[in-house]
């Protein structure tokens, strides 16, 4: 699974970076090296205009880390589907609708993966985090979905508070250092799907699917970092530090 991971580069740098051409600056969020679930993240998307129009415009928008489907009766659901398993997206109840129309990018720095080791001093088991990115520095385009929950109890359809705007990752089997670590991690497309996978006219599940195979071997390294990170209240660059 992914539950948490580091965002830290700002708007004005990831709109370059993805081809984003419309932002909210009243969106802006802090950098966190510590993003957890329930979290306000960056997630790239592409939206045709609600007034009909044709032009489709790709948007950098602030969602909620946990995806709440536009039939849930409470919010919380959110809470529990951080993740989306690329081997069932597709077909899953929560997830299938998302998959065909409402897909978008999360953009990262790396992602934090506990190992059980065996603690030398004590004898006793614990869990070792790591700090996975990377191997060249660049950003993790994290493969996600969004989806839409309309508040019951504001009436006006046009009022912001009406909609809130949820989203998920999907992980895949690890590959590389990550999978020493943990089996599981954060679905990283390479930037020529980019447009496929945003595209939400693009709505043939089987060539999503295609889109989305295992990274290639040798782009990951991992380290382990101090147990602060377990804490979702501390953040700041010293949590990916190397310990020894």
């Amino acid at each position: 699974m992914c539950g948490r991971y580091t965002s830290t580069r700002a708007p004005e740098d990831l709109t370059k970076l993805f081809d984003v051409t419309d932002w909210r600056p009243e969106e802006t969020l802090a950098p966190s090296w510590n993003v957890a679930p329930t979290d306000q993240v960056y997630a790239v998307l592409e939206r045709a205009p609600r007034d009909g129009g044709n032009e489709v415009r790709r948007e950098l928008r602030a969602l909620k880390w946990g995806l709440v489907p536009s039939w849930a009766k409470d919010p919380k659901a959110g809470a529990r589907m951080i993740n989306a398993r690329v081997e069932t997206v597709h077909e899953k109840p929560a997830y299938r609708r998302a998959f065909a129309k409402r897909r978008c990018l999360l953009p990262a720095d790396g992602f934090y993966e506990w190992q059980q080791v065996q603690d030398e001093a004590t004898g006793r088991t614990r869990k070792q985090p790591y700090f996975i990115h990377p191997a060249d520095g660049q950003v993790m385009a994290m493969a996600g979905l969004y989806e839409y929950w309309r508040d019951p109890g504001v009436g006006d359809d046009d009022d912001t508070d009406a909609w809130l705007m949820t989203c998920t990752i999907i992980t895949t089997e690890a590959t590389d250092e990550a999978g020493r670590v943990h089996p599981r991690m954060p679905l990283a497309l390479h930037p020529e799907h980019y447009a496929d996978w945003l595209d939400p006219g693009h709505q043939d599940t089987t060539d999503l699917r295609a889109l989305l195979t295992r990274p290639a071997d040798g782009n990951l390294q991992a380290r382990p970092v101090s147990t602060a990170v377990n804490n979702v209240r501390n953040n700041g660059a010293h949590l990916v530090d190397a310990v020894s």
